[in-house]
């Protein structure tokens, strides 16, 4: 075999399969669906009934909000279990987007709250069916020691980047331009209903492609019921029964006091689609010049800033490795995570203050605080999420890794509904209590947890 040949078997080995580029087509599309829909939910519901919304006062709407975006993750728990007991991941993942793409019509054709709120439930459940297979199917598609993994999962992260980037602006310019009705530089009706029906035809696309190549890229992956019951002796059945060992204990307990300071950075970050969303609405400067920026591509910032930061804080951390001290442990990660969550809140504080507390909409605060925010959120969310399913992984003892990974999601569904009762208090105690005591909280909260790292790094072992 000649030099040329081998060197270009190697090039193939080292190619992602087919079906992990088609994995991400139907990842970024269903990205682009919820988070484009996310983007303006919360100024749906609240908006008046004759202005194209739904008419409800701000603190339910935050709470509706707030248990939507959590049950978003609880699902997740029943569908993959039903997946690995019953249906497979493939089926699975076609009643999942399909569920998805059923909801974001029948809201867009919906003509009262009733049948808005069935829409949210069916979303919720579709979501459940799709987000846990999708993943575990990226999975699938290499051996475990395969060194192509770990790039999987950043590339399949780029892609739900890139639908979280584009899905906002699209539904932005949607709802408040392209289907909006102006009086002058007001709004009098957004165009929210066609807002539904575009993430709702995403979904289609992408799920119309997704089916139509599933077979062509990735053949059997993902047909087989994995934890359907086998006749014969449970071969670990032995380790089910034995008890955990001093060292088991210490990490499972480790993993429980992170997952509780987890709960609270993502009750901060998730402000996001909620107070943060109505605020920027009424209380931030957006013209910039003849154009208003719609209010949901502020949504986008997020997504966009892990893009252009992923490569920097990786690298940030492959250097602090190279020391003799080596990289920071996860609980300082995590700690360092939330602080900066905490210092971003400054920044809404600074907003609050340059419009000297007033509550007259006509009162602006400049959108670089806003801006600024949303960036060090980036940082915090970078510096602790992309741990964490590995932190679990790691450290969770066989006999109860999936329960611990379980607990570990349920952080976001415990933390979604906290972030939705605090957005729900906003109206009674004021922005500048809210921000700043979300900011403070949260700074105190990380300097704890880094107290206790030492601690907690030995109990890791």
């Amino acid at each position: 075999m000649s030099v040329a040949v081998k060197k270009q078997d190697k090039q193939i080995a080292k190619k992602h399969p087919k079906g992990m580029w088609l994995i991400c087509f139907i990842q970024a599309w269903e990205r682009f669906s919820y988070y484009g829909m996310r983007a303006f939910l919360i100024l749906y519901l609240t908006t008046e009934l004759v202005r194209g919304g739904l008419g409800i006062d701000r603190g339910q709407a935050s709470l509706i909000y707030g248990y939507f975006a959590g049950f978003v993750y609880f699902t997740p728990v029943i569908g993959g279990w039903l997946s690995d007991n019953y249906l497979g991941k493939k089926k699975s993942i076609v009643i999942g987007s399909s569920l998805i793409a059923i909801s974001q019509f029948l809201i867009f054709f919906s003509t009262g709250k009733n049948m808005f709120f069935v829409g949210l439930f069916i979303l919720i459940l579709g979501n459940g069916f799709f987000k846990p297979n999708l993943m575990s199917l990226t999975g699938d598609l290499y051996e475990k020691e395969d060194p192509r993994r770990d790039a999987a999962f950043t590339i399949l992260y780029m892609a739900v980047n890139l639908g979280a980037f584009i899905g906002p602006l699209l539904t932005g310019y949607v709802t408040e331009v392209m289907f909006a009705q102006k009086s002058g530089a007001e709004i009098v009706t957004y165009g929210f209903k066609y807002g539904f029906l575009v993430t709702g035809i995403a979904m289609v696309i992408g799920q119309i492609v997704f089916m139509g190549l599933y077979k062509k890229y990735l053949g059997d992956i993902g047909t087989n019921i994995v934890g359907a019951p086998k006749k014969g002796k449970d071969v670990s059945a032995e380790d089910k029964h034995r008890p955990l060992t001093k060292q088991e204990k210490d990490r499972t307990i480790v993993i429980f006091i992170l997952t509780a300071f987890v709960v609270f950075f993502w009750a901060g970050f998730e402000q996001a689609g909620s107070s943060f969303t109505i605020y920027t609405s009424e209380y931030i400067q957006r013209d910039t010049g003849s154009f208003i920026i719609p209010v949901s591509w502020f949504q986008s910032l997020n997504p966009i800033f892990c893009v252009a930061l992923g490569p920097i804080m990786g690298a940030l951390w492959i250097k602090l490795a190279k020391r003799e001290k080596g990289d920071f442990n996860i609980p300082t990660k995590m700690a360092m995570g939330i602080i900066i969550l905490g210092l971003g809140y400054m920044f809404m504080v600074g907003a609050v203050m340059q419009r000297g507390g007033s509550e007259d909409p006509n009162v602006k605060a400049h959108m670089m605080w806003l801006i600024m925010t949303y960036l060090f959120h980036t940082v915090g969310e970078m510096c602790l999420s992309p741990i964490g399913n590995s932190m679990v992984s790691r450290l969770a003892p066989v006999k109860i890794a999936s329960l611990l990974m379980g607990v570990w999601l349920m952080s976001s569904f415990a933390a979604n509904i906290i972030a939705g009762y605090l957005a729900s208090y906003v109206e009674v105690l004021g922005h500048m209590q809210i921000f700043s005591g979300i900011g403070i909280a949260c700074i105190l909260l990380g300097l704890v947890l880094l107290s206790i790292n030492k601690k907690l790094e030995k109990m890791m072992a």
